[in-house]
């Protein structure tokens, strides 16, 4: 079977390309970079999904994968993934002309949401309702819908939607991952996440069934469990963080954002507070199991650095200067956006 796979030089795509052609498929993997080396029996196309004829990449394909909807470093401003739609759009486009009967497309757990009633765990039936204020997860809800639509055209086509807990890898720790540690400098009164990590190999098995088994609809991928939230702060490390009121610690975190103090978006909050851990039943009982438990993904994606090298007297002494500092720099910034108010007044009378 010939199966397309786009965003294939990705630390998940290449994973993908290489276990799709060893399950004895053809593959064509699609990516705007040529400089990585693909894996035996992968045809590697240099092209932009965004301007290139995607008809002509999707000639006598059997089944489309598409993974090139991920955060990438440069996008993870107040309106991160803000190219999915455009680039979904023109794909459907092209695979309406094509004989292309299935579509797997990469999604996100985020898209059930971070919300205070969410059931342990969410299992597929869950509602989609992302956080409306982290745009990734909205847009990617809306690839999903897209998806779906191309779906119900025709009797024969079927789309999978894939749904991933945050996937990491040993090579580097992913979008999604980087964004919710820096989240998490800020923490509610409200509560501590659990966490759920996926290993980037698992997440390539799980395509690799999903291509064979042709599923309708959302399929969850995660390690069985997760980690509960005193783990969770182990694993963190000891590193200086606030734990605010919910409503100061959503001022306080756009604060952050709008003086350049982190790169995490404020409407990433809730998903740093409320639960979002998904079930993999579904899933397992199509034959799939992860090799690497939350414990062991997370352990991959995390490189300890010099302060987690520090013995515990010295980690307390710096966490509570940066603590220090953090605050220091927060009271200024109050300062700065107070007087610049005062030299903008809204109203001016004579």
């Amino acid at each position: 079977m010939k199966v397309v796979v786009t965003g294939s030089t990705g630390a998940v795509g290449r994973r993908v390309c290489a276990r799709l052609a060893e399950a004895g498929h053809e593959v064509v993997g699609v990516d705007r970079r040529s400089s990585v080396r693909p894996a035996p029996g992968v045809d590697l196309v240099t092209a932009d999904l965004a301007v290139t004829d995607l008809r002509r990449l999707f000639t006598g394909a059997d089944t489309v994968v598409h993974l090139a909807s991920g955060l990438r470093p440069q996008e993870s401003g107040a309106d991160p993934g803000h190219a999915i739609p455009a680039v979904a759009q023109r794909l459907l486009a092209a695979l309406e002309d094509s004989v292309v009967t299935h579509l797997v497309v990469l999604s996100t757990a985020m898209v059930y949401g971070a919300w205070p009633d969410n059931p342990v765990p969410l299992t597929e039936e869950a509602e989609v309702q992302p956080c409306p204020d982290f745009r990734f997860a909205v847009r990617r809800a809306d690839l999903e819908r897209r998806a779906e639509e191309w779906g119900r055209g025709r009797p024969e086509r079927v789309a999978t939607i894939l749904r991933p807990a945050v996937t990491v890898a040993e090579e580097k720790p992913g979008g999604l991952a980087r964004l919710l540690a820096s989240a998490k400098a800020i923490r509610s009164e409200e509560g501590d996440p659990m966490g759920q990590f996926l290993h980037a190999d698992d997440l390539a098995e799980a395509v690799v069934v999903v291509v064979d088994r042709r599923p309708l609809g959302p399929v969850n991928v995660a390690p069985d469990g997760w980690i509960p939230a005193p783990l969770m702060a182990d694993l963190g490390g000891p590193v200086p963080r606030l734990r605010l009121p919910a409503p100061l610690g959503a001022g306080v975190a756009r604060l952050r954002w709008t003086l350049g103090l982190t790169d995490a978006p404020p409407g990433i909050q809730p998903y740093t507070v409320h639960p979002w851990v998904v079930s993999n039943d579904r899933l397992r009982q199509m034959g799939w199991e992860a090799r690497h438990s939350n414990e062991e993904a997370y352990v991959a994606g995390h490189e300890p650095g010099t302060f987690d090298q520090l013995d515990a007297r010295s980690r307390q002494v710096l966490s509570l200067g940066a603590a220090l500092v953090f605050v220091v720099g927060l009271v200024s910034g109050l300062v700065w956006l107070l007087r610049r108010l005062g030299d903008h007044p809204a109203n001016v009378h004579d």
